[in-house]
């Protein structure tokens, strides 16, 4: 039997969240049940994989297990970025192996078309807006970046647009940035609006149980989940839950949870909507993996998000909120000057399952067993996407994604638990430090 050391926690200030729609939260599981298949974790990854299995085993009953509540967890806490493009930080222009690559952005533009094909179909009010993204420097190294960026996106041949200083106030409203590369094939969305609303839109015979916390799991030739009220005897078990698959015993010092931080503003007043100028609503990430990504909504909020912390356990720290919400604040100030008074609403942390090697696992984990985990901060689109491809490779369905993400190797294995705790930390703070005024 495999005890569940952690289970997720994550703090109760999502800007995301509280300002989705409410919906009716499905009960909580109790008693004793059985079902051929049993998905547990339903963020973008869990939707995507309970739906598909439910649309090819139509006679079958899906269940789907989520600890706390749909739209509360990782998937309801990211930056709303549903990105296309491949951009591997470890290839000299960013793209690398062209051939991978090519690969990489047609499983990206799976999970994307996924995505828009469902809110199109059930209505589902995400503020889900096809409007690209910025990626903008200040820094002569960010600088650096976009223009080999821009030399991998020619070998890719894809559209962008490169963007100078003067140019950028009239899209961003903000002369804060020296240049900016724009592609147009992301779609920006409120994260925790658009989980909800697949949640409330499944199948017909897919049953959700949300706060559900598994305590243990006993493995054999059919899987016992236990919790507080009962057990779930599953056929097959599918797991969605990134990081936390370490607690259910898989890819143990293979996955790293880190967490990131993001304020979201009040609604800017029509005055101060005049004093910021630019597009109504558009995205932008940095050129520095550590510096800040910037939206303003299409309700008129601005958002803010940068600092990290390693937090082993996958749960909230609430240590780490005053602190990031002062750093969001300079980070602001810099950005947004004309916009002195303009206070931060909400300040959350929400959870990344990253891994050495950018690499996440997809396929089976034990007899009866079988995950997609690891998403690496791409959890919008690759989540989607291998947790589509992971339904349809259970039913026999076999084609060249399924096969490029079958053959991607998993993720790399951690160094012990002390080194890899002082090394994590150690390049966190320094990766932050070195962004400079891209924080």
């Amino acid at each position: 039997m495999t005890k569940i050391t952690s289970l997720p926690a994550d703090d109760s200030t999502c800007g995301w969240y509280h300002l989705s729609q409410g919906r009716r939260v499905a009960p909580a599981h109790s008693g004793h049940s059985q079902a051929r298949w049993v998905v547990v974790g339903a963020g973008f990854t869990g939707l995507a994989a309970a739906r598909q299995l439910a649309v090819h085993f139509p006679d079958d009953q899906v269940v789907l297990i989520e600890a706390q509540e749909v739209g509360y967890g990782a998937s309801g806490r990211n930056a709303g970025f549903a990105i296309d493009l491949p951009h591997d930080i470890g290839a000299e222009d960013y793209i690398g192996d062209i051939a991978i690559a090519r690969k990489t952005l047609k499983l990206n533009l799976s999970g994307q078309s996924f995505l828009k094909e469902l809110v199109e179909r059930y209505a589902i009010e995400c503020q889900m807006t096809h409007c690209g993204k910025y990626q903008a420097a200040v820094e002569p190294r960010g600088i650096a970046v976009l223009e080999a960026y821009r030399r991998g996106l020619d070998r890719l041949d894809q559209p962008y647009q490169m963007l100078e200083a003067g140019e950028l106030p009239e899209h961003v409203g903000t002369d804060f940035y020296r240049q900016a590369l724009f592609t147009p094939g992301t779609s920006l969305i409120q994260p925790s609006a658009l989980v909800k609303g697949l949640a409330d839109n499944l199948p017909a015979n897919v049953t959700l149980y949300e706060h559900t916390p598994i305590t243990d799991v006993q493995y054999g030739a059919k899987t016992v989940l236990s919790h507080a009220r009962g057990s779930i005897t599953a056929d097959q078990l599918v797991l969605t839950t990134n990081a936390f698959g370490m607690n259910f015993g898989f890819l143990k010092g293979r996955m790293l949870p880190v967490f990131t931080y993001a304020s979201l503003t009040r609604p800017m007043t029509a005055q101060e909507q005049a004093s910021l100028g630019g597009k109504p609503y558009w995205g932008l990430i940095p050129a520095d993996p550590f510096g800040t990504t910037v939206r303003r909504t299409p309700d008129n909020r601005l958002l803010i998000r940068n600092s990290f912390s390693f937090n082993p356990d996958g749960r909230a720290n609430a240590r780490y909120l005053a602190r990031v919400a002062q750093r969001h604040r300079q980070s602001f100030a810099r950005r947004f000057p004309m916009l002195p008074a303009l206070p931060f609403e909400y300040t959350w942390g929400g959870a990344l399952a990253m891994s050495r090697n950018h690499m996440g696992h997809f396929g089976k984990l034990a007899p009866n067993v079988y995950g997609a985990l690891g998403c690496n901060g791409l959890g919008v689109t690759r989540g989607t996407a291998t947790g589509k491809l992971l339904g349809d490779w259970l039913a026999g369905q076999r084609n060249e994604l399924i096969q490029f993400v079958l053959d991607t190797p998993g993720p790399s294995a951690d160094p012990p638990a002390p080194l890899v705790s002082l090394g994590l930390n150690f390049n966190l703070k320094w990766g932050q430090y070195r962004a400079g005024q891209e924080s």
